[in-house]
């Protein structure tokens, strides 16, 4: 099993030498029971599955690590197991999610697991995990002291029907009584409803009372952004199913598509793909925090979508990493939403949601962090109808994971990008794209490689491309190195002493700067251009100008 967000293995030598890393085991501990809780397998290398052959743990080496971790961490729950694979012994270290308060080592430092990597949490971020954590509770409480037998008997009935039909939902589950599915999904507690049992069984009046039920406000701009059309749905009288179903039904701008070609036939691709909007709306009330005021708010311009969502992304989920990171805010409503086919498994929506754009040649979303809300942007125009055809095309040909669909779709919209771009546009370290993104397109050659080193730019096969006629937006990106040369000759003739952000700027932006900056310096060695300056003085021209 490789190593993840929730799993580190760790050889049995770091702790049988003489001075054995106690702070980073304890470092490790803390970064887990702050996230989503997690397994340290010591005995085990790193390029290995199991333990080595006869491995022996020391008698002592489990209650020590159970007794280093309790007394040099606060708020860390752990269990230290031995296990045996083979006659072969090793340890697992267990470390608890803490729901309720924040771990630290007991000299006061705070980390959190991002990815595979432990980082210190700056002040800031502190602050908001703090209230994070009164969120993930948020879910159970039984504050309102509803008896059981008091709720909405048509959203009951309508919850166990959408239950028994659902694909996701075993037949063990399907088979308990009423009472039985309403606690395996956490609605009640003993005879009393939690707050998710209110949320979606509870009568209008009951949900109310909650802090705070969802509420969302969809309002239509014209043209100049002005308000033309307001539909609120504030009244609480439907839950999260019927919410999202209501708004869709409602919405007409949802509806609205742009028949392209398809062969002899005809697709239908529409403005807002369904399952992008439904993916984005559960989104918003699944992963806001319950502790926080606010309405959700659609704003429908003429040519996007911005989705508010009250609250800020939680610890450590970014903008730049959301395709990637997951933290489950509020983790039961999150499996319920689940069961019943209202979004994607957890850690997978937004994987959803970049492969249904590219696929429908859409640009990627925009998601920013605003002062008090998230906002997730998604836009209208069709960037290349050719891209939908040759992505379609790609992917009944051949079987892809959905990592290398979202490459080939970001490649194909691009036409060639570098690692680096790829790996920012992704929000992943350039090591990991390079393994799980892009390898296989390789492998089937579906990507070839151009340029060296930190030149080197991916690409769709030509003869892919030649084979299903794709031949996408005219751009620059893959031009030759003695074409560069004479566009940017023909650029200094017309304008000598420019800088190199200005020919950049005019040859067209969609190059490569590293490209730019080394051709330069190759016509520089070659006496085409002389440089004049330096640093963020410098300025080129052809060394046949003279200058006055």
């Amino acid at each position: 099993m490789e190593e993840n967000q929730v799993y580190e293995k760790k050889s049995l030598k770091l702790f049988t030498k003489k001075n054995p890393d106690w702070n980073k085991l304890i470092k490790e501990c803390v970064c887990l029971a702050n996230r989503t809780g997690g397994i340290i397998e010591i005995g085990i290398e790193d390029d290995s599955d199991y333990p080595p052959a006869n491995q022996k743990i020391p008698i002592k080496l489990r209650n020590d690590i159970q007794s280093k971790i309790e007394n040099n961490t606060m708020n860390v729950g752990v269990e230290v197991i031995s296990q045996v694979h083979n006659s072969s012994e090793y340890l697992k270290v267990v470390v608890k999610r803490n729901k309720e308060a924040i771990a630290s080592t007991t000299s006061g430092r705070y980390f959190i697991r991002v990815g595979e990597e432990c980082k210190p949490l700056l002040p800031d971020e502190l602050q908001r995990l703090m209230e994070d954590k009164s969120s993930f509770t948020w879910e159970l409480k039984t504050n309102l002291n509803l008896d059981i037998s008091i709720y909405d008997r048509e959203k009951a009935s309508d919850f166990i029907d959408s239950i028994t039909k659902s694909n996701r939902v075993t037949k063990f589950i399907k088979d308990k009584t009423f009472e039985e599915i309403l606690a395996h999904y956490f609605l009640i507690d003993g005879n009393k409803f939690t707050n998710l049992g209110v949320l979606w069984i509870g009568k209008r009046e009951q949900r109310a009372r909650l802090s705070y039920a969802p509420a969302v406000q969809v309002i239509k701009y014209d043209s100049t952004e002005k308000k033309i059309r307001k539909d609120s749905y504030d009244d609480y009288s439907l839950n999260p199913q019927e919410l999202i179903q209501t708004i869709w039904d409602k919405t007409p701008e949802f509806k609205y598509f742009e028949e392209i070609s398809d062969g002899i036939y005809r697709k239908n691709i529409y403005d807002y793909d369904e399952k992008v909007i439904r993916e984005l709306l559960a989104n918003c009330i699944v992963h806001r925090p319950y502790t926080t005021r606010g309405d959700i708010f659609i704003n429908i311009f003429e040519d996007r979508i911005e989705f508010h969502n009250p609250g800020l992304l939680p610890i450590p989920v970014t903008p730049k990493n959301i395709l990637h990171e997951s933290v489950p805010r509020n983790q039961h409503l999150a499996s319920l939403f689940y069961a019943l086919n209202l979004m994607e498994k957890e850690g997978s929506g937004y994987d959803k949601i970049y492969e249904q754009l590219l696929f429908s040649g859409k640009q990627l979303p925009v998601v920013e962090e605003l002062e008090d809300r998230v906002k997730v942007t998604i836009f209208k125009a069709i960037i290349d109808k050719d891209v939908i055809r040759f992505l379609n095309n790609v992917s009944k040909e051949f079987e892809l994971k959905t990592k290398e669909k979202l490459t080939l779709g970001i490649i194909a919209q691009h036409h060639s990008l570098s690692l680096t771009e790829i790996s920012d546009i992704i929000g992943l370290e350039e090591v990991k794209v390079d393994r799980d993104w892009i390898s296989g397109l390789l492998e089937k050659n579906i990507l070839v490689k151009k340029g060296k080193t930190s030149g080197m730019q991916y690409l769709i096969n030509p003869k892919l491309l030649k084979n299903y006629k794709f031949k996408g937006r005219t751009n620059l990106k893959t031009i030759e190195n003695h074409r560069l040369k004479e566009l940017i000759r023909e650029d200094l003739s017309k304008f000598p002493m420019s800088n190199r952000s200005d020919i950049h700027e005019r040859i067209g932006k969609e190059i490569n700067t590293r490209r730019v900056r080394q051709i330069l310096k190759i016509m520089q060695d070659e006496n085409i251009i002389k440089k004049i300056g330096n640093t963020s003085n410098t300025v080129y021209t052809l060394k046949d100008i003279k200058q006055k």
